[in-house]
């Protein structure tokens, strides 16, 4: 690497932080790697394994260092879309993108529509629920999430949030009404700390969930698109999810290592199979794999 840069980008309703850290070679283009409402600091890993190319990443709207300055509470994916725009003409379109969660719900809006911006999209489990077969229950299930957040706090919220995530198969017609898991089964507390702006709950769940991508646009943009799912969440919503897309595009499911985070190192506790992981996403990312 030869140098790591930190810049702040206004933009309609927020004042967006992003990093770049600049290699070398200029052979490829600028690999952006986003989450979210996961933030820059989930890639730290990753980026580690591409030293030979120039690695962007940032915090979107509402998250670490990223504020948002229109006192709206909820972020749409096409807003999320509209930023990264902004940040890919800030160091240079195109870029290839490795997307995760409701990162790649926001990049498969992206190359909807600013479909210049990518060579390459790599989009890892994208948690559409508006995309399933049992689409009715599926969004039930996660605006349950929300409620739940919005009644009870942040532990019910996530204890919600994790038992919904975690649910193999299709949701049954009740899944949404059952009741909210005990958060300290998840080692977590019960007790309410009166906050009800979190990123996750608050902010995306239900916009990001609800998210029915434009194939139409998609097809038509020239970027590549490949959709990953990881091995180890097959049946899950967010692995279902990431199928239901690919068949609508006409496209296959690339494998990658381990789960939903299985790009992560120690960043968070939970760490995945990042190296392996890493060489999947290397291989994804190769052009001569094919077009969309």
């Amino acid at each position: 690497m030869a140098d790591d840069i930190t810049r702040t980008l206004d933009v309609p309703g927020a004042i967006l932080t992003y990093d770049v850290r600049r290699s070398d070679s200029t052979a490829e283009p600028p690999l952006l790697l986003i989450g979210s409402p996961m933030g820059a600091s989930g890639f730290g890993t990753l980026a580690s394994y591409f030293p030979d190319r120039t690695v962007v990443t940032y915090d979107p709207r509402g998250v670490e260092r990223s504020r948002k300055t229109d006192g709206v509470l909820v972020s749409t994916p096409e807003q999320h879309a509209d930023d990264i725009h902004a940040v890919i003409e800030a160091v240079g379109a195109p870029v290839d993108v490795f997307a995760s969660s409701g990162g790649a719900v926001n990049a498969l809006a992206l190359v909807a529509r600013h479909p210049n911006d990518v060579r390459t999209l790599v989009a890892h489990e994208p948690p559409a629920a508006g995309a399933l077969p049992d689409r009715e229950n599926a969004l039930a299930a996660c605006r349950a999430v929300s409620e739940t957040y919005l009644k009870k706090g942040f532990g019910y919220g996530m204890a919600r949030f994790i038992a919904t995530t975690a649910f193999t198969g299709p949701f049954p017609p009740d899944f949404a009404t059952q009741p909210d898991p005990n958060p300290q089964m998840f080692g977590m507390s019960a007790d309410d700390d009166g906050k009800r702006d979190d990123a996750l709950m608050a902010q995306n769940m239900i916009t990001c969930t609800s998210f029915d991508p434009d194939v139409d646009a998609l097809r038509a943009a020239p970027t590549r698109i490949v959709i990953g799912a990881g091995v180890e969440s097959e049946g899950q919503m967010a692995s279902r999810a990431a199928s239901a897309v690919a068949e609508r595009l006409g496209i296959p499911v690339t494998s990658f290592p381990s789960g939903h985070g299985g790009f992560l190192g120690n960043e968070y506790g939970m760490p995945g199979q990042p190296e392996a992981f890493a060489a999947t996403l290397r291989e994804a990312l190769a052009p001569d794999r094919g077009t969309n």
